[in-house]
C-alpha cells in the first residue's frame, strides 16, 4: 500500500511539472488570439517597428489597426472605459488607448 501511494505520489508531481514546463518558455499562448487579430506566435514582423510608438497617436484605430499589422497589439481603453486584459508583461505588446475612434495613447507591455 505504501508503495502504491508513493507511486501515485510521483505520478501527480510528474503530471505537475510537465503541465508548467512551458510556462516560463517562448510558449507564445498557442491556442489563445489576441483581443484585436494581432497574430500570437507569428514571425516578428511588425511594420510599426520602424517608427516610434507614438507615431499612432492621433491615427484613426482602422489606420492603427493597419499600421499594426503583424504586431502585437491590444486595446485597453474605449471612451475612457478600461477594458479587461491579462497582467502579463511583453515588451513587443502595444496597448492602446481609443477615444472618439482616434488613438489617443499607446504604451508597451
Amino acid at each position: 500500500m505504501k508503495k502504491t501511494i508513493a507511486m501515485m505520489m510521483t505520478l501527480v508531481a510528474s503530471a505537475t511539472f510537465a503541465g508548467c514546463a512551458d510556462m516560463n518558455g517562448n510558449n507564445t499562448n498557442a491556442g489563445s488570439v489576441p483581443a484585436n487579430g494581432g497574430q500570437a506566435g507569428a514571425p516578428h514582423a511588425c511594420k510599426a517597428d520602424a517608427g516610434p510608438d507614438d507615431a499612432l497617436v492621433g491615427k484613426t484605430e482602422a489606420d492603427a489597426a493597419a499600421q499594426l499589422d503583424g504586431c502585437l497589439w491590444r486595446v485597453l481603453e474605449r471612451d475612457g472605459k478600461a477594458l479587461p486584459g491579462t497582467m502579463d508583461y511583453r515588451e513587443e505588446r502595444r496597448n492602446l488607448g481609443i477615444r472618439d475612434g482616434k488613438v489617443i495613447w499607446v504604451r508597451r507591455g
